[in-house]
C-alpha cells in the first residue's frame, strides 16, 4: 500500500515534512548533517531508502551536505524545476518521491556534478 499525505504528515515532524513533502529548503549551514564526517550511508528522511554513501559527500562550502553521486544511478530521481523564477535539477527520492535538494554542474571530478541535499531531507546509517 502506497503512503498518503496524511502518513507522511503523522511519520515526519513539520521542518522534515516541509522539505521532503513540500519542497522547502533548510537554512544554510544549519543542518546537522551538513559536517558530518562519519562513515556510513545516507537514507530518505522519509522512506529509508539508501541514497548517498559517505564516501561520495565533500565539503562544498554552500552550507548543504554536498555529494558528487548517489549511492547508485537509480536511487535518485532527477526532474526539471522552474520555481522561484529559476531553472533548476530537483533530486528526489526514486523510492517515495521526496524532494532532496538540488543538482547542479559545478562538483569535482569523476561526476561533476554537486547533488546539494537538505540535511532535513536525510537520516545517517553509521558504519558498524
Amino acid at each position: 500500500m502506497a503512503t498518503t499525505d496524511t502518513d507522511y504528515k503523522s511519520k515526519l515532524d513539520p521542518e522534515r515534512y516541509a522539505v521532503l513533502r513540500e519542497g522547502a529548503t533548510e537554512r544554510a549551514f544549519s543542518g546537522k548533517l551538513y559536517t558530518n564526517k562519519d562513515s556510513g550511508m545516507y537514507t530518505c528522511g522519509a522512506c529509508d531508502a539508501p541514497l548517498f554513501k559517505s564516501d561520495h559527500k565533500y565539503e562544498s562550502g554552500s552550507g548543504w551536505p554536498s555529494f558528487y553521486q548517489p549511492t547508485a544511478g537509480d536511487n535518485v530521481k532527477l526532474v526539471e524545476d522552474r520555481s522561484h523564477g529559476m531553472v533548476r535539477t530537483e533530486a528526489k527520492c526514486a523510492s517515495c518521491d521526496s524532494h532532496l535538494g538540488h543538482v547542479f554542474d559545478d562538483g569535482p571530478a569523476p561526476t561533476g556534478q554537486r547533488y546539494c541535499i537538505n540535511s532535513l531531507a536525510l537520516n545517517f546509517e553509521k558504519e558498524a
